[in-house]
């Protein structure tokens, strides 16, 4: 922790800009990003049964779902379902603890649905609406997302009374386009993909996530952020990994701007895991 405080007082910070931790608060808006989150709010401003947001390991899906929840009007149910387990098809259950519903301790699905059903409707005639968001959506099981999708079915009148946000990696767009799942693809209504950031996107990031931080855009140099982006490809979480042990290898020199050959020093040393062959033959 004294390190830490040493740490940030050297470059001028406020707060640690790099940290894993998502944050909605140091959210970077890239393009992409943007138009992630204007997806988000077109499938919630149209009920749209299914709205489906994907990207890379690491892209920032979590962070933007999390300011997401953050802007809904208190008129909105939410229930979140953070990690669904790989294989399992217990989803009825989880969906009954995700908006707090004492269901049947087995495995009853039938019982589970009508539980759900029930206090969907009762939500309607009060006047809200439900938003089920289920992050790490590519573990889900064939079985889990037919079920899921009978729920999106439920309606009082002419009105669908569940609206439901899939977060997941790109594996999760191919699964739903199989053969089998076709009633369930039909039903999203709104999808959006991240892409890694570009070299700009990610000088843009590291700027960005350093006013945030309190500090001076400058203290990483153009060359530094060149080589973060072809060392991570890209991805924000590696770029934060990446970014910090940067930080800490020129604090440890005594130097005031992060270079290139602060970083390509992480990477030879090869303490940055995430690094891999041909990432250390470029910080040559």
């Amino acid at each position: 922790m004294q390190a830490l405080s040493y740490y940030l007082d050297h470059f001028g910070l406020e707060e640690r800009p790099f940290s894993l931790t998502p944050d909605p608060e140091f959210l970077y808006w890239s393009p992409e990003h943007r138009g992630a989150l204007a997806m988000l709010e077109y499938g919630q401003s149209t009920r749209a049964p299914i709205t489906l947001l994907t990207g890379e390991i690491g892209a920032g899906k979590t962070t933007l779902m999390h300011h997401f929840i953050g802007s809904m009007d208190e008129d909105v149910t939410i229930g979140l379902i953070s990690n669904p387990r790989p294989g399992v098809n217990d989803i009825l259950h989880r969906v009954c603890a995700a908006l707090g519903l004492k269901g049947p301790p087995d495995d009853d699905s039938a019982e589970h649905f009508s539980l759900v059903q029930d206090f969907l409707q009762e939500e309607h005639r009060q006047y809200r609406s439900v938003l089920l968001i289920i992050d790490e959506a590519q573990n889900l099981t064939r079985e889990a997302l037919e079920d899921l999708r009978m729920l999106t079915n439920i309606n009082a009148g002419k009105d669908e009374v569940l609206q439901l946000l899939l977060v997941g990696q790109p594996e999760l767009r191919d699964m739903v386009r199989r053969p089998d799942l076709v009633q369930f693809a039909q039903r999203i209504a709104a999808s959006y993909h991240i892409p890694r950031l570009g070299a700009e996107g990610v000088a843009g990031y590291i700027a960005a996530r350093l006013r945030k931080a309190g500090g001076s855009p400058a203290i990483f140099s153009r060359q530094a952020a060149e080589l973060i982006h072809h060392a991570t490809g890209g991805t924000p979480r590696l770029v934060n990994q990446l970014c910090d042990l940067s930080l800490t290898y020129a604090y440890a020199e005594g130097a005031e701007v992060v270079k290139r050959a602060t970083v390509a020093a992480v990477l030879r040393d090869g303490v940055f895991f995430a690094a891999g062959q041909d990432m250390l033959g470029a910080a040559d």
